[in-house]
């Protein structure tokens, strides 16, 4: 009932699911193409100058087809004799044109990968930095794996539309709008072709276009399903060999790349018959040039080397649109894309600290909760008129059956969620007063599942005070009892441990994890299982250091064995998001109420 994951799970479903899609996915394209174009638009040199480069390329080439006319003129065909010199003068104009439009391609290429680069960079900073503000329970309903997709897949999808495509589209509007010109000044009326083509091209594309993006929109939620499946199936290989079930997990991942492969299949395969079925219709539109031009050619209404210039522009008018065509199809992508990456930018981040919060200084750890109610979801309540007192230096335990709510209080300790009503104090200060960054650090947590990152053992344990000297780092590492297998290890502190200490024993992840939290200083300890993944021996010996390292420590103890809690100055046991009782374990076990069966169903079963 306290799971925070299941409950965000509830409240919130993941990026991909139906009903978000429903309220928010549907966003005007509009909409998206400018909060697209904002980052283009953080680049405004870079961008000026790619359409400067665009202008200049097209427009040199564009006068390629113009002077190729000329030089067939020049040629003097049915005449007799050739006007030599016109005609290297003309075939020189064009290569010097289409060899400048190269050097200016070249450039515009270099010049749009920094812009995409940038864009990406961008981008990708904005969707971290926003995960790095969003409340605890957002991730508690999250696949890592989903939320990778967004950063890596779907946010290179939108970059390399938002940059390649516009400049694509921007080259597109130069050619046709010059090609078509052009083509009025040569014969307008062959022209009149196009007035059947584009409107039929403009209509079909549209058509295509509005049955495509939902096809796209699926594509991303699948692949993001499938990396969430992937992360979390890496993550417990050893737990499915343990329990035999690789079968069904191969059968799953079958399902779900099936989804994801006919997500992806069926989105490209009617995004693709886009281009090809625009470029029938360009087809067209050339043979019916080529055979009006040769009857005009006939009457003599128009010369050899206009026709041929002319055509030449057609296909150059023509080419733009078939591309155009492709474009829309990769904009769909790109679309569907941006709905996931704008979603996940727009999630309300936790609630900033109140005007004039106060910063938690000279913290004696002096914990009061007074009657609080707490609800994952609204109307259904978790934990419900909380009372508890830590005074400065106490140990407070806090037990109870799975499911109780004893990670919950923690959580709302940290603030890791708010509460509905009561209050929370620090040295008689309301927490909602104070700001957030002083109150965590006022507190060193230990959970029941450690965290280690790739890089040295000394890295992992000053984690909390990266400021740390070496010395103190040993200090630490003895204190937790772990530096003797750190001694042993190939380089000592500075051997490098893989993601998540996945080279080194459970046990000891959790040592490192308890040096890390008694090197921070911090004045107030959470430990929640803390000693679960060590040994009885061990265990004791860390609850003999921790208390020496605790003195003068406010401490919250989540534990599951309750002999290693029977010193707490404080014992609260939970029951049903209730504090059914508390005291000291000999003011309990005198009572004989639930503590006391909890105690002796332990010893029962040791």
């Amino acid at each position: 009932m306290s799971n925070p994951r299941m409950m965000g799970r509830l409240s919130r479903g993941d990026l991909s699911g139906d009903k978000r899609q429903d309220n928010q996915v549907h966003t005007s394209r509009w909409l998206l193409l400018r909060r697209m174009w904002r980052y283009l638009g953080r680049y405004r040199f870079l961008l000026m100058l790619a359409m400067v480069l665009v202008v200049l390329t097209n427009l040199v080439a564009l006068v390629g087809p113009k002077l190729s006319g000329l030089a067939i003129d020049a040629i003097g065909v049915g005449q007799g004799q050739a006007d030599f010199p016109l005609l290297f003068t003309y075939t020189g104009l064009m290569a010097l044109c289409y060899l400048a439009s190269s050097i200016f391609r070249y450039l515009l290429s270099r010049v749009t990968l920094k812009l995409t680069r940038n864009t990406t960079y961008r981008m990708r900073k904005d969707v971290f930095d926003k995960l790095v503000t969003l409340p605890v329970g957002f991730f508690d309903g999250r696949q890592a794996g989903d939320l990778i997709s967004v950063m890596s897949y779907d946010v290179d999808t939108v970059n390399e539309s938002l940059s390649t495509d516009f400049l694509q589209i921007l080259e597109s509007v130069i050619t046709v709008s010059v090609s078509l010109i052009m083509m009025l000044t040569i014969q307008p009326a062959l022209v009149a072709i196009f007035a059947v083509t584009v409107p039929l091209t403009v209509i079909y594309t549209r058509w295509v276009t509005r049955r495509t993006r939902p096809m796209f929109r699926r594509r991303s939620a699948k692949l993001g399903e499938l990396n969430g499946f992937m992360e979390e199936m890496i993550g417990g290989q050893k737990t499915t060999k343990v329990y035999g079930r690789e079968a069904e997990v191969l059968r799953d991942f079958d399902g779900k790349n099936d989804e994801a492969v006919d997500a992806y299949t069926t989105s490209e395969y009617y995004g693709t018959i886009i281009g090809p079925s625009v470029n029938f219709i360009n087809n067209i539109s050339l043979a019916l040039i080529s055979v009006f031009g040769s009857l005009m050619y006939l009457a003599g209404s128009v010369g050899l080397g206009d026709i041929s210039s002319f055509i030449q522009y057609s296909r150059k008018f023509s080419g733009p649109i078939n591309e155009t065509a492709n474009i829309l199809g990769d904009l769909q992508s790109a679309f569907a894309a941006a709905e996931r990456v704008f979603r996940l930018i727009d999630e309300p981040a936790e609630k900033p600290d109140a005007p004039g919060a106060n910063v938690l200084t000279n913290v004696r750890g002096d914990v009061q909760a007074q009657d609080v109610d707490f609800s994952y979801i609204p109307g259904i309540p978790v934990i419900r008129q909380f009372n508890m007192h830590a005074r400065p230096g106490a140990l407070t335990a806090i037990v109870g059956p799975t499911g109780a709510g004893k990670t919950t209080l923690i959580n709302l300790l940290m603030r890791f969620y708010d509460i509905d009503s009561g209050t929370i104090k620090v040295d008689e200060q309301d927490i909602y007063g104070l700001t957030r960054k002083s109150l965590r650090s006022a507190y060193s947590m230990v959970l029941q599942d450690s965290w280690l990152f790739h890089g040295t053992v000394l890295d992992n344990i000053a984690y909390a005070r990266p400021e740390a000297t070496r010395e103190e780092v040993e200090q630490a590492a003895r204190a937790a009892r772990i530096h003797g297998f750190i001694s042993k290890l190939p380089q000592g502190y500075d051997t490098l441990i893989g993601d998540d200490g996945v080279n080194i024993s459970k046990g000891q992840k959790q040592l490192l994890t308890i040096a890390r939290a008694m090197l921070s200083g911090a004045p107030m300890l959470i430990l929640d299982e803390a000693t679960s993944n060590v040994d009885t021996q061990t265990e004791r010996r860390i609850q003999e250091a921790m208390r020496r390292l605790m003195a003068g420590r406010t401490a919250f103890v989540i534990a599951h064995r309750l002999s290693t809690i029977e010193n707490a100055d404080n014992i609260l046991v939970v029951r049903d998001g209730n504090i059914v009782e508390q005291g000291t374990h000999e003011h309990l076990m005198r009572q004989q109420g639930f503590y006391a069966q909890l105690y002796a169903a332990q010893f029962e079963t040791a």
